[in-house]
């Protein structure tokens, strides 16, 4: 097969996801209209639609975010929560019932979604105008955004931060640090993004966005009058410290494998009541295995990339530097929304990227396969008349499982085409044509030191 029929072959099949997206949303739809609430993979409780945005509008609007309800969001948040909320149904309401009285939050997510779908497909269009419309769509209307939609979380508005602050689309400098900042602002795993930069020796894109990040920060602290650096880091000490799955209702859709571990060790469930304990051991050593070696995989290719800085798309270092921390931390199954932002930058070449491109498209699919039911329960549904009951049947879904191990397999994928890139590099004496990283020190032995252009095209 030649070069050209091969890329036309996977363009068809990038083109092809777009229908398997629309057809899980349509049955999404149908089975709602049906039986009056969301199948799997949606999330299992049916009441708790918007909930995550809902539960922290109130701490817009009264004291006690940080010291009450020991939240980890930075003041941004809040600041935005305040903005889009309606005051008068707080504190008079309990959050479930403020849904109701409040519309505003629900729009400001709808709207969200709308502009990040403008947004994606600006980007991406200018990033590669052959292949935008699949990887645009895929990730403006696949699973991780409409899941972070129908939860209502603040995942909607970091989005387009990190689009905007790490994408192509600006070309201002200023602007994308201060996007940069702004995200770091929304969530604050993403510091090693803000520091992927340093790999290619792009000192000021990483104080640039520091510097806006810290005045963003100080500007909403301000205005808020909570949200203290000492109380943000006691926070999130404590929230790193004491999470752990209590059943297999964790693994629903989660980031990381840290609920699995934490499930496995029985740390706060009896696992071993369920599984065979021999079996939870040999579990456990594989998924601790795999979780390791992925996380050495990226610190490998970090260090590869600062050695071979422009062998590497920078893209390809935040992508990196996100993984790293949401590999190590739970934060919930939507963030892989970030992640997929830089994954779809990527080429479709070679071996590990075709691979790793496949598996962010079956990320996206709203779809799964019910490996075996579970007991039926009673539920309220808020989708439906705003609180019907149904009576909701849900199972062991393979895909839950799946998607884990998706997430760490894409990561393998990129950091062994990112070693791979490097060790081609150092063959080829690549460093040698950079008179930029004269400086540098060229640590590896047998290096060619680097030599002005011009004697480089006059050896040619």
């Amino acid at each position: 097969m030649t070069v050209v029929r091969r890329r036309r072959a996977s363009l068809w099949l990038e083109y092809a996801f777009i229908g398997g997206i629309l057809s899980g949303l349509a049955y999404s739809a149908w089975f709602l209209f049906k039986y009056h609430y969301l199948p799997q993979p949606w999330f299992y409780e049916p009441w708790g639609t918007f909930m995550d945005w809902y539960s922290l509008v109130v701490w817009g609007h009264e004291p006690g975010a940080y010291d009450i309800a020991g939240t980890i969001y930075p003041p941004l948040s809040f600041i935005i929560l305040r903005i889009f909320s309606k005051p008068s149904c707080y504190p008079q309401f309990e959050s479930e019932w403020a849904r109701d009285c409040d519309h505003i939050g629900i729009y400001a997510l709808l709207g969200m979604v709308l502009v990040n779908a403008i947004l994606t497909f600006l980007t991406f269009r200018k990033h590669d105008r052959e292949t935008y419309i699949p990887r645009a769509f895929a990730l403006s209307f696949g699973f991780p955004m409409i899941f972070a939609f129908e939860r209502g979380n603040l995942l909607l508005f970091t989005y387009p931060a990190v689009l905007l602050g790490f994408g192509p689309l600006l070309r201002s400098a200023r602007l994308r640090w201060f996007f940069g900042g702004v995200a770091l602002n929304f969530k604050i795993y993403l510091i090693g993004a803000v520091f992927a930069p340093l790999l290619r020796r792009k000192w000021s894109q990483t104080e640039g966005m520091l510097l806006f990040g810290a005045a963003v920060y100080i500007v909403t602290w301000l205005f808020l009058g909570e949200g203290s650096p000492s109380q943000i880091v006691r926070n999130v000490t404590t929230y790193v410290g004491g999470f752990g799955a209590g059943g297999f209702l964790d693994l629903w859709y989660a980031g990381s494998f840290i609920p699995a571990i934490s499930l496995l060790k029985g740390e706060t469930f009896p696992i071993t009541t369920i599984l065979d304990s021999n079996v939870v051991d040999i579990l456990l050593i594989v998924v601790t295995g795999y979780l390791r070696t992925t996380q050495l995989l990226i610190v490998l290719a970090a260090v590869a990339a600062w050695l071979r800085p422009e062998a590497v798309p920078l893209h390809r270092m935040v992508f990196l530097a996100i993984t790293l921390a949401l590999s190590s931390s739970e934060a919930g199954g939507y963030t892989q929304l970030l992640v997929l932002i830089f994954v779809f930058m990527e080429p479709w070449r070679g071996v590990g990227r075709p691979i790793a491109l496949l598996v962010a498209y079956l990320l996206c699919l709203p779809a799964e396969y019910v490996i075996f039911d579970i007991a039926p329960m009673v539920r309220t549904s808020w989708l439906w008349d705003g609180g019907a009951r149904v009576i909701t049947q849900y199972g062991v879904g393979a895909a839950s499982l799946l998607r884990l191990v998706g997430n760490y397999l894409i990561i393998i994928c990129l950091a062994c085409v990112t070693l791979r890139d490097i060790w081609t590099d150092i063959r080829q004496q690549g460093w040698r044509g950079r008179w930029r990283y004269r400086d540098d020190a060229p640590i590896l032995p047998l290096v060619e030191h680097p030599i002005p252009a011009a004697a480089t095209s006059n050896d040619s």
